[in-house]
């Protein structure tokens, strides 16, 4: 049987083998060869070789075809932009969290897109007893949550059939959905009246960069029997109002 801490210490041996690649590439003022980087850091030759090789097949490095030398790839420059925009957009975010809170008495979200829906980041959670509870890191449901349904609305993304059906209020029918989605991206905000559980509505608005692409989007939840049709009408101003003052700071 093969010796777990043996393989796991490989393996960490490996990544820092490649940190070190990456910090001689970006501590250099111009593109360095194979053997540059391997007096740079240390590592051997062929080594070096295959790092970059890797890495520059997930284009985090890019090899210059005229000379055969390697830079930072534009990947790289993508997750750098991914993660300070998470990091940031929080402390952003979080003011306007709690004024819509306290605007509304209901739970306020904040939600990023990534890979096939939603998923939230941070939240303020209603004072009130009854309250509905928002968690971190759980994705949206496309078709069955307000923040789904701007997902789908200002992405484009598509959702593979069949749509599960939660409640009786559920959109399972795929025209009936993409209508819908139609509607969101016209007015501008979502709603959801007990599509993904009987007793939870909610209301989301789009957060947009300047490009018009989306970065973010708040929303507002609570129990149905309060966060009624008037409640999220009422809510929606405020909401809106929060989303576009983060846009102007983003």
């Amino acid at each position: 049987m093969a010796d777990d801490s043996a393989t796991t210490e490989r393996l960490i041996a490996g990544v820092e083998r490649a940190v070190a690649v990456l910090a001689a590439l970006a501590d250099a003022p111009d593109d360095l060869g194979t053997n540059e980087i391997a007096r740079r850091t240390g590592i051997n030759a062929s080594t070096v070789s295959r790092l970059l090789a890797t890495l520059a097949k997930e284009e985090i490095v890019r090899r210059v075809p005229a000379t055969g030398r390697y830079r930072l790839g534009v990947r790289l420059v993508q997750l750098g932009n991914a993660a300070l925009a998470r990091v940031d957009l929080r402390e952003i975010v979080r003011p306007h969290l709690l004024a819509l809170m306290e605007r509304t008495g209901e739970t306020a979200h904040l939600s990023v897109p990534g890979g096939s829906t939603a998923v939230t980041i941070d939240f303020v959670q209603s004072p009130s007893t009854v309250r509905s509870v928002a968690e971190i890191g759980r994705p949206s449901v496309p078709h069955a949550t307000a923040s789904g349904k701007v997902f789908l609305a200002w992405t484009g993304a598509e959702v593979t059939e069949p749509l599960e059906r939660f409640t009786p209020r559920t959109i399972t029918d795929a025209d009936e959905l993409r209508r819908e989605v139609a509607a969101v991206r016209e007015r501008g905000w979502a709603h959801a009246r007990g599509e993904r559980e009987a007793e939870l509505h909610a209301i989301a608005v789009p957060v947009l960069d300047r490009g018009g692409r989306l970065v973010a989007i708040l929303g507002v939840q609570g129990p149905a029997g309060r966060f009624d049709d008037d409640a999220m009408q009422a809510a929606l101003a405020p909401l809106t109002e929060r989303a576009t003052a983060v846009s102007g700071m983003l």
